[in-house]
């Protein structure tokens, strides 16, 4: 069995991805929150940033992680379609989460399948791409483990909405997403503990790109464009705020919508 490391770099990369997961969920609920003011177009636009946010910080969270595995015995290499593919597949089925409770009348009943559905595809996300880990020998999984982790997706997925439906204020959205960036890390943590490794050595060169080469640079643009977003989003006046000003400035012809 190779040994495992999950921190290569000691705290650097799970306090890393924590932060990422954290700045993604908040952001995500904060755009939901919004979303539900609005009606129309505009609320379809903050659906779907808040979904490209939340599957950003998952999909840049898993990633930064993954900078810190390491296999005794063998060099890791990322599969690049497969990759980008599990980057896809936050985006849409956070989308197709985030939407359904966005739109749907029965709230109960939305958060049920929105949760399911986010969960089901941060789960997908994170096995695909661990799918996208190529190494010299076979990687096997602890099917509770795994179980465990895809419940924990569910579960925090489904919590993550009830926040962005119920929380207003933003300490309450602040301490939300800390504790949704918990339970994201703890799921990615979850599922790397159930990964067991058989090294057999070879001196083959490994197909892929290294975590240097292409995720590093990846992670760092997504990152980067989850700080643009927020600080637009925080900028950006809310319907409340736009009314208050609209009534400040013409307050002879009574409040303006």
């Amino acid at each position: 069995m190779g040994h495992l490391d999950h921190a290569a770099f000691g705290w650097l990369t799970p306090v890393l991805s924590y932060v990422m997961a954290c700045i993604g969920a908040a952001l995500g609920l904060r755009c939901t929150v919004r979303a539900l003011a609005t009606t129309g177009r505009s609320r379809r636009n903050w659906l779907l940033t808040a979904a490209s946010a939340i599957g950003t910080g998952i999909w840049t969270m898993h990633f930064v992680a993954m900078l810190g595995f390491r296999v005794s015995g063998t060099d890791i290499r990322y599969d690049v379609p497969l990759t980008i593919l599990s980057l896809v597949v936050a985006m849409v089925v956070v989308s197709v989460g985030v939407s359904v409770v966005g739109h749907s009348k029965d709230r109960n009943r939305a958060l049920l399948l929105g949760g399911l559905t986010t969960g089901l595809g941060v789960a997908s996300m994170h096995y695909l791409g661990m799918a996208a880990v190529r190494l010299h020998g076979g990687v096997t999984y602890d099917p509770v483990l795994v179980g465990l982790s895809v419940l924990i997706a569910v579960v925090a997925a489904t919590a993550a909405l009830w926040a962005g439906l119920n929380i207003k204020s933003p300490l309450a959205v602040t301490l939300a997403s800390l504790v949704m960036g918990a339970a994201v890390s703890s799921m990615h943590y979850t599922g790397m503990f159930a990964v067991k490794v058989r090294v057999t050595p070879s001196g083959e060169v490994l197909p892929g790109a290294t975590a240097m080469q292409f995720i590093f640079p990846l992670a760092v643009g997504l990152g980067s464009f989850l700080f643009l977003t927020c600080a637009f989003v925080a900028l950006s006046p809310t319907a409340g705020e736009r009314e208050a000003s609209a009534s400040a400035q013409r307050p002879v012809q009574g409040t303006a919508g």
